[in-house]
């Protein structure tokens, strides 16, 4: 009898059937397999599927598990037996194999078998049975067949397939009992296992929670240490200069005030001098301010620090744009005069900008030292970023990393950051002009903030104490928390201990810009959501009135 097993090859529409008689067979794409396909829809390659014969009977003892080959549409499984009719595929290509047995049987010789032989209790059973009163004959020939059966055997044979039974069910109930006990111990080790992953497990989550906790920690202290640099690089360019020059009038008829004419209070060479004597008191000059003669009108020009917040807006200091509210010699000359303070320029330098724009004053707070100007529209530049302001309270707390951008002393410390030679020559061409040195300095793109990080030291609802140095002309200057957003307006310094420089919270300043006019980037952006809305639907009904009408027009005629 010949052994092996026909296959029936499918790919696409070619079909072939192929013998083989191998002990083993092996499919795939290389010159090795007894069985090569070439086919450009499956990708892997060398052997796919290796079957061996056992006992006339072909397994699978390999197969490649990167093409999901599938018996039966099943997956298939390593030592699975092929039967006849069974079908190897690939999914998702047009690749299958059918398989048949193999048993080929002499087509020339013959053999007349006898009739098997018949034990004679059956023989006897059978006879029985036919002359059983009972028809039902099936019935009749089991219990007849058992019970000549059971004559036939002898004791010692039924003692013996007893004792076999027996300790066949014995054996049986052992092995349950065994089985029993070993699956009860593997179950207990299944769960201590269970228990030891899920402590490993919950190590594994604790340990992960601790690496991101610890990355979370390096990702802020490496924000902290670049913070003043990052919030340089956004805003930097948003933080202005503010200059300014103001003079004293007469409150009546706003005429200026001037110093008195030096030459006023010489002695006339024509006239006498009196006599010197021990008694003779000369009278004194009188040196009050006149808005006659020719001498030198009052003025004062003054420097500080502010800082765009959208839309031509700019926040800074009360005392930045009114500076005569906190000299007291100012002051007591206006009384003394009955003159009053008036702005004669106020202008703004943004970095690498050449030119001054004009700044106008909006709002000032009666009670917080901060003011709210503004400049033309037609001034703002996109290069002028607007500075986020926090909203949130919680912001601001004691230890938490503040950063500071303004103008510290005014053009002194921009030439500082020039060459020596540069700035003595800049001091040696403009320095008797405070507003000719600022300019040239704006022209040269050199007006530039100065950026410096501290901590906050000290706070409660209407200041914030940071330790971020600053001077003067860092008033105005936006303070900035952790969040990357203003926190404050620097507003003083305490020179007696450089962790006492002071901020008044951004709140009070976005409550000032509401009464100035200002609204926020987001407001914008709603209320025009909200216009192009109403505008929609209004284009909407006007479409559907002029449909309307045009029905109306098409009916009537």
């Amino acid at each position: 009898m010949a052994v092996g097993i026909i296959i029936h090859v499918s790919v696409g529409r070619e079909k072939r059937t192929e013998l083989f008689s191998e002990e083993v067979i092996r499919f795939g794409t290389n010159e090795t397999c007894d069985l090569q396909i070439h086919s450009e829809k499956v990708f892997a390659t060398g052997v796919w599927l290796e079957l061996e014969r056992d006992n006339n009977l072909y397994r699978v003892i390999n197969f490649n598990e990167k093409i999901s080959l599938t018996l039966n549409n099943k997956l298939l499984q390593r030592f699975t037996v092929i039967q006849d009719g069974d079908t190897i595929a690939i999914p998702a290509t047009d690749i299958s194999f059918l398989f048949f047995s193999l048993t080929s049987k002499s087509s020339l010789i013959t053999t007349n078998r006898e009739q098997p032989h018949i034990a004679p209790f059956i023989e006897s059973a059978a006879l029985e049975s036919a002359f059983s009163p009972k028809r039902d004959d099936a019935k009749a020939f089991l219990r007849e067949f058992v019970r000549e059966l059971s004559r036939e055997i002898s004791w010692v044979t039924k003692l013996i397939v007893l004792g076999i039974v027996i300790g066949s069910i014995s054996g049986i109930f052992y092995l349950g009992i065994a089985f029993n006990k070993e699956l009860q111990k593997n179950r207990r080790q299944a769960e201590q296992q269970n228990e030891f992953v899920r402590q490993l497990q919950e190590k594994v989550a604790q340990t992960n929670n601790q690496i991101g906790e610890l990355d979370k920690s390096n990702k802020d202290i490496i924000k902290t240490v670049s913070l003043a640099q990052n919030l340089r690089v956004q805003y930097g360019n948003g933080v202005c200069l503010i200059v300014g020059v103001y003079d004293l009038v007469d409150r009546r008829n706003g005429k200026a005030l001037r110093y008195p004419d030096p030459q006023s209070f010489q002695p006339d060479p024509y006239e006498p001098v009196p006599p010197v004597s021990e008694d003779y008191q000369p009278e004194p000059a009188q040196m009050g301010l006149t808005t006659e003669g020719t001498g030198s009108p009052v003025e004062y020009d003054f420097i500080g620090t502010g800082f765009h917040v959208g839309n031509g807006y700019i926040i800074t200091n009360r005392h930045v744009v009114q500076p005569w509210e906190e000299d007291d010699l100012v002051k007591q000359m206006m009384k003394d005069a009955k003159g009053r303070a008036r702005v004669k320029r106020l202008v703004i330098y943004f970095p690498n900008l050449p030119q001054s724009i004009p700044l106008k004053i909006r709002q000032v707070a009666a009670r917080e030292d901060l003011a709210i100007a503004s400049i033309d529209p037609n001034f703002v530049s996109p290069d002028f970023p607007v500075l986020p302001m926090e909203t949130d309270s919680e912001a601001a707390s004691i230890g938490k990393t503040v950063v500071t951008m303004g103008y510290p002393n005014g053009p002194d410390r921009l030439l500082a950051m020039v060459d020596d030679a540069e700035a003595k020559s800049i001091n040696a061409r403009f320095g008797g002009s405070r507003q000719s040195l600022i300019n040239f300095l704006a022209q040269s793109r050199k007006i530039l903030p100065l950026t410096t990080q501290g901590a906050i030291t000290d706070l409660d609802a209407r200041r914030i104490v940071h330790d971020a140095k600053t001077a003067e002309g860092g008033s105005g200057a936006p303070l900035f928390g952790q969040t990357g957003k203003v926190i404050g307006v620097n507003f003083g310094v305490f020179t007696g201990s450089n962790a006492a420089n002071m901020a008044v919270p951004i709140s009070f300043a976005i409550e000032l810009l509401r009464k100035a006019g200002w609204v926020s980037l987001e407001e914008m952006k709603n209320e025009a959501e909200k216009q192009n809305a109403a505008s929609s639907n209004t284009d909407l009904n006007a479409s559907s009135r002029l449909a309307a009408v045009q029905g109306i027009d098409s009916s009537s005629k």
